[in-house]
């Protein structure tokens, strides 16, 4: 959804509560979370109150444009996302 380097802000935030809540069910958190290492984009974090609105999301955003760039949206495992720990499993950019 963003690129390295991006102004991201609670703006964005909003923006993909508000559409992720109209298409996929109650969105109870946006996280955006910035890589120390700024080759790698920033991720965005949307926890859903149920599995049925994530998978639907998963389903719904993968391949979907935004500001011109194509998303890709996977499960997360929950656990590492209450503990914060959002750089885990994060692949390896080239370059």
């Amino acid at each position: 959804m963003v690129s390295p380097g991006e102004g991201v802000d609670g703006a964005l935030e909003d923006e993909v509560a508000e559409e992720c809540t109209k298409l996929y069910g109650h969105v109870v958190r946006v996280k955006i979370f910035e890589p120390a290492d700024r080759a790698v984009p920033p991720r965005v974090f949307v926890e859903f109150e149920g599995p049925v609105a994530a998978a639907r999301a998963v389903v719904g955003l993968g391949g979907r444009l935004f500001g011109g760039r194509a998303v890709r949206a996977k499960l997360f495992d929950f656990s590492h996302y209450q503990r914060n720990e959002l750089a885990i499993l994060l692949p390896r950019e080239p370059g």
